[in-house]
């Protein structure tokens, strides 16, 4: 059976179950085998053509900018204390930084923006020119794109909305699927199955063994 085929049924039976009051998220959850998470990782940003939600981003800068909430250097020393930082990592889902600050930022946020994953990043995140047109773009970069990163033998992230049509969460999930699928070390042969659910629902297998070339 084709994954395109699995995926239609999965949604099918995940819409059955009882609406609840809020917006849920479509979860992708990829297991993994015969994967070393120590020793082997995956980390990529992909870009999905179907916007999974507007993220809260907050940019490094040299000055205030009207596109993005600004922290500037002169403003990073209202940071030092671990709970404001906290309380920052909490608010914003990304962090994007003017270049020229980057060594400063390290210094001030490394310590808890680093291990929560969320340190500008030199493949989506840094800004060699600001300017209104280049932050724009770069938020739209972000907006239509998934952060992947192994820190155990599954990855799972959020790629979709529950109102978002049955072909444009798996237009999604296979876009994701593919690009993952790149990466492993041993290719196929790392992929125990997949799951996909619902904020609130039990996951729904899919079956590699079954899975066929789209």
């Amino acid at each position: 059976m084709e994954l395109n085929e699995q995926l239609k049924n999965a949604l099918v039976e995940l819409r059955k179950d009882k609406e609840r009051k809020f917006e849920q998220s479509v979860d992708l959850i990829i297991n993994l085998q015969k994967f070393d998470v120590k020793r082997e990782q995956v980390n990529l940003f992909v870009s999905v053509p179907h916007k999974a939600k507007d993220k809260k981003v907050c940019g490094f800068l040299e000055i205030k900018n009207n596109n993005v909430d600004t922290i500037t250097k002169s403003e990073f020393k209202n940071y030092s204390d671990k709970k404001e930082l906290k309380k920052l990592i909490a608010k914003y889902d990304f962090f994007i930084a003017q270049a020229s600050l980057m060594p400063i930022v390290a210094t001030t946020f490394g310590r808890v923006l680093g291990p929560a994953g969320k340190m500008p990043s030199p493949q989506l995140g840094i800004l060699m020119n600001v300017d209104d047109k280049a932050i724009a773009e770069l938020k739209n970069r972000i907006n239509n794109s998934v952060k992947i990163k192994t820190k155990e033998a599954s990855i799972k992230v959020a790629i979709g909305k529950q109102s978002m049509k049955d072909e444009d969460i798996i237009e999604n999930v296979l876009t994701v699927y593919n690009a993952v699928l790149k990466v492993l070390p041993k290719g196929k042969d790392n992929l125990k199955n997949l799951e996909i659910k619902f904020t609130m629902t039990k996951p729904q297998k899919i079956k590699i063994k079954w899975l066929t070339k789209n």
